[in-house]
Protein backbone atom coordinates (compact mmCIF):
# COMPACT_ATOMS: atom_id res chain seq x y z
CA UNK A 1 0.00 0.00 0.00
CA UNK A 2 3.09 2.10 -0.12
CA UNK A 3 4.30 4.83 -3.19
CA UNK A 4 2.34 6.74 -5.60
CA UNK A 5 2.34 8.19 -8.65
CA UNK A 6 1.77 12.06 -9.90
CA UNK A 7 1.82 12.73 -13.57
CA UNK A 8 5.00 10.73 -14.93
CA UNK A 9 6.95 11.18 -11.96
CA UNK A 10 6.53 8.49 -9.05
CA UNK A 11 6.41 9.00 -5.79
CA UNK A 12 7.96 6.31 -4.00
CA UNK A 13 7.61 6.35 -0.23
CA UNK A 14 10.59 4.92 1.36
CA UNK A 15 11.73 4.09 4.89
CA UNK A 16 15.08 5.76 6.10
CA UNK A 17 17.32 2.89 5.13
CA UNK A 18 15.18 2.60 2.11
CA UNK A 19 15.68 6.20 0.30
CA UNK A 20 15.55 5.77 -3.83
CA UNK A 21 16.62 7.72 -6.17
CA UNK A 22 16.35 6.77 -10.09
CA UNK A 23 16.25 7.91 -13.24
CA UNK A 24 14.14 6.00 -15.43
CA UNK A 25 12.50 5.86 -18.80
CA UNK A 26 12.78 9.31 -19.15
CA UNK A 27 10.72 9.89 -16.36
CA UNK A 28 12.12 10.98 -12.20
CA UNK A 29 11.70 8.90 -9.52
CA UNK A 30 11.38 10.56 -6.65
CA UNK A 31 12.57 9.82 -3.23
CA UNK A 32 9.89 11.11 -0.10
CA UNK A 33 11.37 10.80 3.29
CA UNK A 34 8.42 12.91 5.09
CA UNK A 35 4.65 13.27 3.50
CA UNK A 36 5.23 16.85 2.27
CA UNK A 37 8.72 17.11 1.57
CA UNK A 38 10.46 16.22 -1.86
CA UNK A 39 13.60 15.69 -2.98
CA UNK A 40 15.01 16.03 -6.46
CA UNK A 41 17.26 13.16 -8.35
CA UNK A 42 19.53 12.48 -6.28
CA UNK A 43 19.62 14.97 -3.32
CA UNK A 44 22.60 13.64 -2.07
CA UNK A 45 24.31 14.10 -5.79
CA UNK A 46 21.98 15.70 -8.30
CA UNK A 47 21.20 18.81 -6.76
CA UNK A 48 24.54 19.24 -4.83
CA UNK A 49 26.47 18.84 -8.18
CA UNK A 50 24.29 21.21 -10.18
CA UNK A 51 21.42 23.24 -7.93
CA UNK A 52 24.69 25.95 -8.65
CA UNK A 53 24.12 26.13 -11.91
CA UNK A 54 20.20 26.51 -11.85
CA UNK A 55 20.71 29.80 -10.39
CA UNK A 56 24.29 31.00 -11.85
CA UNK A 57 23.77 29.49 -15.46
CA UNK A 58 20.30 29.77 -16.29
CA UNK A 59 21.12 29.84 -20.27
CA UNK A 60 23.55 26.65 -19.95
CA UNK A 61 20.59 25.39 -17.86
CA UNK A 62 17.94 25.68 -20.68
CA UNK A 63 20.83 24.28 -23.20
CA UNK A 64 21.40 21.24 -21.87
CA UNK A 65 18.10 20.93 -19.64
CA UNK A 66 16.51 18.12 -21.40
CA UNK A 67 20.34 15.95 -20.57
CA UNK A 68 19.54 16.58 -17.11
CA UNK A 69 16.38 15.00 -17.24
CA UNK A 70 14.60 17.96 -15.13
CA UNK A 71 11.22 17.52 -16.07
CA UNK A 72 9.22 18.85 -13.10
CA UNK A 73 7.23 20.90 -15.41
CA UNK A 74 5.61 17.48 -16.21
CA UNK A 75 3.41 17.37 -13.18
CA UNK A 76 1.82 19.75 -14.79
CA UNK A 77 1.18 18.76 -18.93
CA UNK A 78 3.08 14.73 -18.63
CA UNK A 79 -0.05 13.15 -17.16
CA UNK A 80 -3.17 12.80 -20.16
CA UNK A 81 -6.22 12.49 -17.95
CA UNK A 82 -9.84 12.06 -18.68
CA UNK A 83 -10.62 13.72 -15.09
CA UNK A 84 -10.48 17.75 -15.02
CA UNK A 85 -11.40 18.72 -11.57
CA UNK A 86 -9.50 18.22 -8.37
CA UNK A 87 -10.87 18.71 -5.28
CA UNK A 88 -8.11 20.72 -2.83
CA UNK A 89 -8.31 17.82 0.23
CA UNK A 90 -6.57 15.31 -3.10
CA UNK A 91 -4.04 18.08 -3.80
CA UNK A 92 -2.73 18.66 -0.05
CA UNK A 93 -2.01 14.75 -0.15
CA UNK A 94 0.35 13.02 -2.29
CA UNK A 95 -1.34 9.81 -4.28
CA UNK A 96 -0.94 6.39 -3.36
CA UNK A 97 -0.69 3.45 -5.14
CA UNK A 98 -2.49 0.30 -3.89
CA UNK A 99 -2.62 -2.87 -4.97
CA UNK A 100 -5.37 -5.39 -4.48
CA UNK A 101 -5.71 -8.26 -7.07
CA UNK A 102 -9.40 -8.43 -7.09
CA UNK A 103 -10.14 -5.24 -8.42
CA UNK A 104 -7.09 -4.91 -10.70
CA UNK A 105 -8.47 -8.26 -12.12
CA UNK A 106 -11.97 -6.39 -12.80
CA UNK A 107 -10.36 -3.30 -14.68
CA UNK A 108 -8.17 -6.15 -16.80
CA UNK A 109 -11.39 -8.02 -17.76
CA UNK A 110 -12.41 -4.42 -18.70
CA UNK A 111 -9.98 -3.43 -20.88
CA UNK A 112 -9.27 -6.89 -22.58
CA UNK A 113 -11.31 -7.02 -25.27
CA UNK A 114 -10.56 -3.05 -25.73
CA UNK A 115 -6.69 -3.78 -25.70
CA UNK A 116 -7.08 -6.58 -28.24
CA UNK A 117 -9.41 -3.78 -30.18
CA UNK A 118 -6.33 -0.85 -30.21
CA UNK A 119 -3.78 -3.42 -31.35
CA UNK A 120 -1.96 -3.74 -27.80
CA UNK A 121 -0.99 -6.25 -25.66
CA UNK A 122 -2.54 -6.75 -22.52
CA UNK A 123 0.15 -8.55 -20.82
CA UNK A 124 2.32 -5.60 -21.62
CA UNK A 125 -0.24 -2.85 -20.48
CA UNK A 126 -0.09 -2.30 -16.53
CA UNK A 127 -2.80 -1.37 -14.68
CA UNK A 128 -2.27 1.03 -11.55
CA UNK A 129 -4.71 2.06 -8.69
CA UNK A 130 -4.48 5.76 -7.06
CA UNK A 131 -5.91 6.29 -3.63
CA UNK A 132 -7.78 8.87 -4.37
CA UNK A 133 -11.84 10.42 -4.30
CA UNK A 134 -11.08 12.62 -7.37
CA UNK A 135 -13.08 11.08 -10.57
CA UNK A 136 -10.20 10.47 -12.73
CA UNK A 137 -7.89 7.74 -14.71
CA UNK A 138 -4.78 8.57 -16.75
CA UNK A 139 -2.40 6.91 -18.82
CA UNK A 140 1.26 7.41 -17.69
CA UNK A 141 4.94 6.54 -18.44
CA UNK A 142 4.06 4.37 -21.65
CA UNK A 143 1.74 1.44 -21.45
CA UNK A 144 0.60 2.16 -17.99
CA UNK A 145 -3.10 2.99 -16.81
CA UNK A 146 -3.92 4.45 -13.67
CA UNK A 147 -7.33 4.82 -12.30
CA UNK A 148 -8.46 6.07 -9.07
CA UNK A 149 -10.63 4.82 -6.58
CA UNK A 150 -12.80 7.41 -6.76
CA UNK A 151 -13.71 6.97 -10.40
CA UNK A 152 -14.58 2.95 -9.28
CA UNK A 153 -16.51 3.83 -6.67
CA UNK A 154 -18.42 6.52 -7.79
CA UNK A 155 -19.07 5.45 -11.21
CA UNK A 156 -22.95 4.70 -11.97
CA UNK A 157 -22.41 1.19 -13.27
CA UNK A 158 -19.32 -0.26 -15.19
CA UNK A 159 -20.03 1.22 -18.78
CA UNK A 160 -18.62 4.23 -17.09
CA UNK A 161 -15.58 2.57 -16.26
CA UNK A 162 -15.61 0.93 -19.70
CA UNK A 163 -15.85 4.09 -21.61
CA UNK A 164 -12.97 5.58 -19.25
CA UNK A 165 -10.74 2.55 -20.34
CA UNK A 166 -11.67 3.36 -23.91
CA UNK A 167 -10.33 6.73 -23.75
CA UNK A 168 -7.57 5.98 -22.30
CA UNK A 169 -6.26 2.99 -24.58
CA UNK A 170 -6.65 5.95 -27.37
CA UNK A 171 -3.98 7.88 -25.59
CA UNK A 172 -2.09 5.29 -25.54
CA UNK A 173 -2.39 4.06 -28.86
CA UNK A 174 -2.24 7.46 -30.53
CA UNK A 175 1.50 8.07 -28.46
CA UNK A 176 0.53 11.03 -26.77
CA UNK A 177 2.47 10.99 -23.68
CA UNK A 178 5.52 10.95 -26.59
CA UNK A 179 3.48 13.36 -28.23
CA UNK A 180 3.81 15.94 -25.26
CA UNK A 181 7.25 15.59 -24.52
CA UNK A 182 7.81 17.00 -27.77
CA UNK A 183 5.63 20.06 -26.97
CA UNK A 184 7.73 20.39 -23.78
CA UNK A 185 10.43 20.91 -26.12
CA UNK A 186 8.60 23.72 -28.12
CA UNK A 187 7.27 25.80 -24.61
CA UNK A 188 8.81 28.57 -23.58
CA UNK A 189 12.51 28.68 -21.95
CA UNK A 190 10.67 31.05 -19.30
CA UNK A 191 7.69 28.64 -18.07
CA UNK A 192 10.29 25.53 -17.79
CA UNK A 193 12.96 27.89 -15.85
CA UNK A 194 10.52 29.40 -13.78
CA UNK A 195 9.42 26.07 -12.90
CA UNK A 196 12.49 23.93 -12.47
CA UNK A 197 14.34 27.22 -10.57
CA UNK A 198 11.15 27.51 -8.02
CA UNK A 199 11.22 24.04 -7.44
CA UNK A 200 14.92 22.99 -7.02
CA UNK A 201 15.05 26.78 -4.99
CA UNK A 202 11.67 25.26 -2.55
CA UNK A 203 13.87 21.87 -2.59
CA UNK A 204 17.05 23.04 -1.21
CA UNK A 205 14.99 25.14 1.54
CA UNK A 206 13.17 22.44 2.84
CA UNK A 207 9.94 24.64 1.99
CA UNK A 208 6.88 22.45 0.19
CA UNK A 209 4.69 25.62 -0.52
CA UNK A 210 7.59 27.06 -2.50
CA UNK A 211 7.62 23.74 -4.47
CA UNK A 212 3.76 24.31 -5.16
CA UNK A 213 4.16 28.23 -6.38
CA UNK A 214 6.99 27.40 -8.38
CA UNK A 215 5.23 24.98 -10.37
CA UNK A 216 1.52 27.06 -10.53
CA UNK A 217 3.81 30.00 -11.47
CA UNK A 218 5.76 27.85 -13.94
CA UNK A 219 2.54 26.43 -15.40
CA UNK A 220 0.89 30.15 -15.77
CA UNK A 221 3.59 31.35 -18.05
CA UNK A 222 3.80 28.10 -20.44
CA UNK A 223 0.35 26.61 -20.34
CA UNK A 224 -0.96 28.06 -23.27
CA UNK A 225 1.65 26.58 -25.65
CA UNK A 226 0.85 23.25 -24.81
CA UNK A 227 -2.52 23.41 -24.71
CA UNK A 228 -2.71 22.94 -29.15
CA UNK A 229 -1.90 20.02 -28.08
CA UNK A 230 -4.17 18.01 -25.24
CA UNK A 231 -6.81 19.46 -26.78
CA UNK A 232 -6.57 17.75 -30.16
CA UNK A 233 -5.04 14.74 -28.22
CA UNK A 234 -8.33 14.31 -26.26
CA UNK A 235 -10.55 14.53 -29.10
CA UNK A 236 -8.62 11.68 -30.80
CA UNK A 237 -8.12 9.66 -27.71
CA UNK A 238 -12.18 10.51 -27.86
CA UNK A 239 -12.41 8.87 -31.23
CA UNK A 240 -10.31 6.28 -31.29
CA UNK A 241 -12.43 5.35 -27.39
CA UNK A 242 -15.48 4.95 -29.36
CA UNK A 243 -14.06 3.10 -32.21
CA UNK A 244 -12.94 0.21 -30.25
CA UNK A 245 -15.78 0.07 -28.33
CA UNK A 246 -18.03 -0.07 -31.31
CA UNK A 247 -15.44 -2.82 -32.84
CA UNK A 248 -16.47 -5.09 -29.49
CA UNK A 249 -19.88 -4.19 -29.68
CA UNK A 250 -20.14 -2.36 -26.60
CA UNK A 251 -22.00 1.15 -26.12
CA UNK A 252 -20.40 4.48 -26.03
CA UNK A 253 -23.02 5.59 -23.63
CA UNK A 254 -20.96 5.45 -20.71
CA UNK A 255 -18.17 7.34 -21.29
CA UNK A 256 -20.79 10.24 -23.09
CA UNK A 257 -22.61 9.96 -19.00
CA UNK A 258 -19.23 10.21 -17.67
CA UNK A 259 -18.23 13.45 -19.22
CA UNK A 260 -21.66 14.80 -18.34
CA UNK A 261 -21.11 14.19 -14.75
CA UNK A 262 -17.62 16.00 -15.37
CA UNK A 263 -18.85 18.82 -17.01
CA UNK A 264 -21.06 19.43 -13.60
CA UNK A 265 -18.59 18.88 -11.27
CA UNK A 266 -16.18 21.35 -13.44
CA UNK A 267 -19.00 24.03 -13.12
CA UNK A 268 -19.41 23.58 -9.63
CA UNK A 269 -15.84 23.95 -8.88
CA UNK A 270 -13.96 25.91 -11.58
CA UNK A 271 -16.94 28.87 -12.58
CA UNK A 272 -14.50 31.43 -11.78
CA UNK A 273 -11.35 30.36 -13.05
CA UNK A 274 -9.27 30.86 -16.56
CA UNK A 275 -11.02 28.79 -19.04
CA UNK A 276 -7.38 28.04 -19.95
CA UNK A 277 -6.73 26.66 -16.54
CA UNK A 278 -8.42 23.67 -17.51
CA UNK A 279 -6.55 20.64 -18.27
CA UNK A 280 -9.46 19.63 -20.62
CA UNK A 281 -10.69 22.89 -22.33
CA UNK A 282 -13.26 21.21 -24.62
CA UNK A 283 -15.81 19.09 -22.54
CA UNK A 284 -18.44 20.55 -24.59
CA UNK A 285 -17.26 20.05 -27.92
CA UNK A 286 -16.25 16.31 -26.36
CA UNK A 287 -19.84 15.80 -24.85
CA UNK A 288 -21.72 16.91 -28.58
CA UNK A 289 -19.51 14.67 -30.39
CA UNK A 290 -20.26 11.84 -27.91
CA UNK A 291 -23.72 12.82 -28.21
CA UNK A 292 -23.61 12.24 -32.36
CA UNK A 293 -22.04 8.98 -31.71
CA UNK A 294 -24.28 7.85 -29.21
CA UNK A 295 -27.35 8.25 -31.24
CA UNK A 296 -25.62 6.60 -34.37
CA UNK A 297 -23.97 3.64 -33.34
CA UNK A 298 -25.98 0.33 -33.57
CA UNK A 299 -24.30 -0.40 -30.15
CA UNK A 300 -25.82 2.22 -28.35
CA UNK A 301 -28.38 0.60 -26.24
CA UNK A 302 -26.48 -2.68 -26.00
CA UNK A 303 -26.83 -4.20 -22.24
CA UNK A 304 -23.99 -3.89 -20.34
CA UNK A 305 -23.16 -8.17 -19.07
CA UNK A 306 -24.80 -9.20 -16.19
CA UNK A 307 -20.44 -10.25 -15.18
CA UNK A 308 -19.44 -6.95 -15.14
CA UNK A 309 -22.31 -5.13 -13.15
CA UNK A 310 -20.89 -8.12 -10.20
CA UNK A 311 -17.69 -7.40 -10.49
CA UNK A 312 -18.37 -3.19 -10.61
CA UNK A 313 -20.58 -3.93 -7.13
CA UNK A 314 -18.10 -6.25 -5.60
CA UNK A 315 -15.17 -3.69 -6.68
CA UNK A 316 -17.10 -0.74 -4.95
CA UNK A 317 -18.28 -2.35 -2.28
CA UNK A 318 -14.06 -3.30 -1.21
CA UNK A 319 -13.17 0.27 -2.25
CA UNK A 320 -15.71 2.20 0.15
CA UNK A 321 -15.18 -0.28 2.86
CA UNK A 322 -11.39 0.10 2.57
CA UNK A 323 -11.24 3.83 2.04
CA UNK A 324 -14.56 5.42 3.98
CA UNK A 325 -14.74 5.74 7.71
CA UNK A 326 -15.91 2.61 9.51
CA UNK A 327 -19.20 4.49 11.17
CA UNK A 328 -20.10 5.87 7.81
CA UNK A 329 -19.79 2.70 5.71
CA UNK A 330 -21.67 0.84 8.41
CA UNK A 331 -24.99 3.51 7.95
CA UNK A 332 -23.90 3.62 4.42
CA UNK A 333 -25.00 -0.01 4.02
CA UNK A 334 -27.42 -1.32 6.53
CA UNK A 335 -27.02 -4.86 8.00
CA UNK A 336 -30.17 -5.62 6.27
CA UNK A 337 -28.60 -5.06 3.17
CA UNK A 338 -27.36 -8.99 1.76
CA UNK A 339 -25.69 -8.04 -1.17
CA UNK A 340 -22.17 -9.06 -1.79
CA UNK A 341 -20.90 -5.28 -2.48
CA UNK A 342 -22.62 -4.50 1.19
CA UNK A 343 -21.29 -7.52 2.84
CA UNK A 344 -17.90 -6.79 1.02
CA UNK A 345 -18.02 -3.07 2.78
CA UNK A 346 -19.32 -3.91 6.41
CA UNK A 347 -16.46 -6.92 6.33
CA UNK A 348 -14.01 -4.10 5.49
CA UNK A 349 -15.35 -1.70 8.14
CA UNK A 350 -15.37 -4.09 11.30
CA UNK A 351 -12.06 -4.90 10.36
CA UNK A 352 -10.96 -1.30 10.72
CA UNK A 353 -12.92 -1.36 13.97
CA UNK A 354 -10.91 -4.49 15.02
CA UNK A 355 -13.85 -6.13 15.68
CA UNK A 356 -12.76 -9.50 14.24
CA UNK A 357 -15.72 -11.28 15.00
CA UNK A 358 -18.53 -9.65 13.09
CA UNK A 359 -15.90 -9.24 10.30
CA UNK A 360 -15.39 -13.06 10.17
CA UNK A 361 -19.29 -13.62 10.79
CA UNK A 362 -19.71 -11.84 7.61
CA UNK A 363 -16.77 -13.04 5.22
CA UNK A 364 -17.62 -16.86 6.70
CA UNK A 365 -21.16 -16.54 5.15
CA UNK A 366 -19.89 -15.13 1.83
CA UNK A 367 -17.63 -18.23 1.83
CA UNK A 368 -20.16 -20.77 2.62
CA UNK A 369 -21.95 -19.43 0.02
CA UNK A 370 -19.01 -19.19 -2.98
CA UNK A 371 -16.42 -21.61 -1.31
CA UNK A 372 -14.52 -21.17 -4.31
CA UNK A 373 -14.25 -17.41 -4.15
CA UNK A 374 -10.25 -16.67 -3.71
CA UNK A 375 -11.12 -13.14 -3.09
CA UNK A 376 -13.60 -14.01 0.35
CA UNK A 377 -10.62 -16.27 1.62
CA UNK A 378 -8.01 -13.85 0.96
CA UNK A 379 -10.17 -11.41 2.98
CA UNK A 380 -11.24 -13.55 5.95
CA UNK A 381 -6.58 -14.02 5.72
CA UNK A 382 -6.02 -10.11 5.66
CA UNK A 383 -8.98 -10.24 8.89
CA UNK A 384 -6.90 -12.88 10.91
CA UNK A 385 -3.71 -11.20 9.94
CA UNK A 386 -4.87 -7.71 11.81
CA UNK A 387 -6.42 -9.93 14.81
CA UNK A 388 -2.95 -11.57 14.69
CA UNK A 389 -3.64 -15.03 14.22
CA UNK A 390 -1.36 -15.88 12.09
CA UNK A 391 -1.60 -19.52 11.35
CA UNK A 392 -5.51 -19.00 10.50
CA UNK A 393 -3.98 -16.33 8.17
CA UNK A 394 -1.75 -18.70 6.54
CA UNK A 395 -4.72 -21.49 6.37
CA UNK A 396 -6.73 -18.70 4.56
CA UNK A 397 -4.11 -17.52 1.98
CA UNK A 398 -3.20 -20.81 1.21
CA UNK A 399 -6.49 -21.34 0.04
CA UNK A 400 -7.27 -18.68 -2.20
CA UNK A 401 -3.89 -19.38 -3.45
CA UNK A 402 -4.85 -22.78 -4.70
CA UNK A 403 -7.93 -21.36 -6.43
CA UNK A 404 -5.56 -19.07 -8.04
CA UNK A 405 -1.86 -19.82 -7.94
CA UNK A 406 -1.23 -16.69 -10.23
CA UNK A 407 -1.84 -14.27 -7.45
CA UNK A 408 1.51 -12.71 -6.40
CA UNK A 409 0.23 -10.17 -3.90
CA UNK A 410 -1.59 -12.89 -2.12
CA UNK A 411 1.80 -14.82 -2.00
CA UNK A 412 2.91 -11.75 -0.38
CA UNK A 413 0.90 -11.62 2.64
CA UNK A 414 1.45 -15.58 2.94
CA UNK A 415 4.88 -15.40 2.71
CA UNK A 416 4.67 -12.64 5.40
CA UNK A 417 2.46 -14.69 7.93
CA UNK A 418 4.87 -17.69 7.36
CA UNK A 419 8.25 -16.02 8.12
CA UNK A 420 6.22 -14.59 10.93
CA UNK A 421 6.37 -17.87 12.53
CA UNK A 422 9.90 -17.98 12.39
CA UNK A 423 9.92 -21.44 11.70
CA UNK A 424 12.78 -22.85 9.52
CA UNK A 425 10.63 -26.14 8.97
CA UNK A 426 8.60 -23.71 7.09
CA UNK A 427 11.59 -22.35 5.05
CA UNK A 428 11.48 -24.73 1.68
CA UNK A 429 7.97 -23.83 1.68
CA UNK A 430 8.19 -20.16 1.84
CA UNK A 431 11.07 -19.82 -0.74
CA UNK A 432 8.95 -22.49 -3.31
CA UNK A 433 5.88 -19.91 -2.64
CA UNK A 434 7.95 -16.76 -3.25
CA UNK A 435 9.69 -18.18 -6.28
CA UNK A 436 6.26 -18.96 -7.67
CA UNK A 437 4.98 -15.31 -7.14
CA UNK A 438 8.49 -13.87 -8.90
CA UNK A 439 7.10 -16.13 -11.96
CA UNK A 440 4.13 -14.46 -12.13
CA UNK A 441 5.25 -10.83 -10.89
CA UNK A 442 8.67 -9.74 -10.30
CA UNK A 443 8.73 -6.31 -9.25
CA UNK A 444 7.41 -6.35 -5.77
CA UNK A 445 9.99 -5.51 -3.54
CA UNK A 446 8.16 -7.44 -0.71
CA UNK A 447 8.90 -10.71 -2.38
CA UNK A 448 12.71 -10.25 -3.08
CA UNK A 449 13.01 -8.95 0.93
CA UNK A 450 10.87 -12.33 1.95
CA UNK A 451 13.49 -14.28 -0.75
CA UNK A 452 16.52 -12.32 1.25
CA UNK A 453 15.22 -13.06 5.11
CA UNK A 454 15.00 -16.60 4.44
CA UNK A 455 17.70 -17.04 2.51
CA UNK A 456 19.77 -15.15 5.50
CA UNK A 457 18.13 -17.19 8.18
CA UNK A 458 19.45 -20.41 5.75
CA UNK A 459 23.18 -18.95 6.01
CA UNK A 460 22.77 -18.96 2.14
CA UNK A 461 24.13 -15.13 2.19
CA UNK A 462 25.53 -14.84 -1.39
CA UNK A 463 21.87 -15.79 -2.30
CA UNK A 464 20.62 -13.55 0.46
CA UNK A 465 22.27 -10.71 -0.88
CA UNK A 466 21.17 -10.97 -4.76
CA UNK A 467 18.04 -10.94 -3.32
CA UNK A 468 18.57 -7.67 -1.62
CA UNK A 469 19.92 -5.95 -4.53
CA UNK A 470 17.24 -6.87 -6.79
CA UNK A 471 14.69 -5.36 -3.81
CA UNK A 472 17.28 -2.18 -4.07
CA UNK A 473 16.94 -1.63 -8.19
CA UNK A 474 12.98 -1.83 -8.08
CA UNK A 475 13.27 0.81 -5.20
CA UNK A 476 15.91 2.95 -7.30
CA UNK A 477 18.77 2.67 -4.52
CA UNK A 478 21.95 2.03 -6.76
CA UNK A 479 24.17 2.55 -4.08
CA UNK A 480 22.38 -0.38 -1.81
CA UNK A 481 22.23 -2.17 -4.76
CA UNK A 482 26.15 -1.57 -5.85
CA UNK A 483 27.19 -2.73 -1.81
CA UNK A 484 24.66 -6.34 -2.28
CA UNK A 485 25.99 -7.12 -5.41
CA UNK A 486 29.35 -6.38 -4.83
CA UNK A 487 28.61 -9.06 -1.65
CA UNK A 488 27.02 -11.48 -3.75
CA UNK A 489 29.73 -12.00 -6.65
CA UNK A 490 32.14 -12.45 -3.62
CA UNK A 491 30.32 -15.52 -2.43
CA UNK A 492 28.20 -16.51 -5.29
CA UNK A 493 29.97 -19.57 -7.19
CA UNK A 494 31.49 -18.04 -10.53
CA UNK A 495 29.32 -18.86 -13.61
CA UNK A 496 26.08 -20.37 -11.63
CA UNK A 497 23.07 -18.73 -12.44
CA UNK A 498 22.80 -16.31 -9.48
CA UNK A 499 26.92 -15.00 -10.05
CA UNK A 500 25.35 -14.38 -13.97
CA UNK A 501 22.20 -12.18 -12.59
CA UNK A 502 24.48 -10.63 -10.24
CA UNK A 503 26.78 -9.49 -12.78
CA UNK A 504 23.59 -8.44 -14.78
CA UNK A 505 22.54 -6.24 -11.93
CA UNK A 506 26.45 -4.77 -11.84
CA UNK A 507 25.99 -3.74 -15.40
CA UNK A 508 22.67 -2.18 -14.68
CA UNK A 509 23.65 -0.16 -11.93
CA UNK A 510 26.87 0.76 -14.15
CA UNK A 511 24.64 2.15 -17.11
CA UNK A 512 22.46 3.62 -15.09
CA UNK A 513 25.43 5.87 -12.96
CA UNK A 514 26.76 6.98 -16.28
CA UNK A 515 23.59 8.07 -17.55
CA UNK A 516 23.29 10.09 -14.25
CA UNK A 517 25.99 11.73 -14.67
CA UNK A 518 25.86 12.57 -18.15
Amino acid sequence: MEGGVLGIIELVTCSSEEQAVRAKNNTIVIKRTKPWLLHATGTSTFLKKYCWLFFMCPKFFVKHLYRFKIIFVILLWGCVSIGAFTSTQAQAQAPRVVRDTEIENTIRAYGAPLFEAAGLSLSAVRIRIILSQDLNAFVAGGQQIFVNTGLLSRADDPSQVIGVLAHEIGHIAGGHLSRIQEGLRNASNQSIIATVLGAAAAIAAGQPEGLSGAIIGGQALGQRALFKYTQGMEQSADQAGVNFLDSTEQSSRGLLNFLKILQKNSLLYTASRDPYASTHPLTQDRILFLENHVARSPYSNVPIPQQYVTMHARARGKINGYVNDPVRTLETYKAGDKSVEARYARAYAYMKLNDKKNALSIVDGLISESPQDPFFHELKGDILKDAADVNGAILSYTKAIKIIPWAALIRVNLARMQLALNNPKLDEEIIRNVRNALRYENKIPALWRQLATVYGRRGETGKASLALAEEAMLKGDLNRAKQHVKRALGILPTGSPEHVRAQDIGNEIANASIKEDQ
